[in-house]
């Protein structure tokens, strides 16, 4: 790529939030949250999808689908470069995802 201003702002960046993120307690804090976010997303979702009753179906194969592409870009981030950042996140964004479902689904079932 050419070195343009903007080129060098977006690697600055990206650097720096690399920088920013080894910070164990930061990197801990970032995973937490992704863990939350995806329960919260599935609460979300669980409960759109539960008022509009015509996107039952639609709806849990778009989830089970967006979970599977997760699983394969996780398994292979954690493959290529293992204790990736990003790879933790987005693998406890799918664990958060996957418990709130399931605990939609409990309440559900009482």
């Amino acid at each position: 790529m050419q070195d343009t201003r903007l080129n060098r702002l977006l690697n600055n960046g990206g650097d720096r939030a690399t920088q920013w993120a080894s910070n164990p307690w930061r990197r801990l804090s970032l995973v937490m949250l992704a863990l939350l976010l995806g329960f919260f997303l599935a609460n979300g979702i669980s409960t759109t999808a539960g008022q509009l009753a015509f996107w039952d179906v639609s709806m849990s194969a778009l989830c089970v689908l967006l979970i599977e592409i997760v699983n394969r870009l996780a398994s292979s981030l954690s493959r290529t470069r293992p204790g990736l950042l990003w790879g933790n996140v987005l693998n406890a964004l799918k664990l958060g995802f996957i418990y709130g479902f399931i605990l939609e689904a409990f309440k559900l079932g009482s």
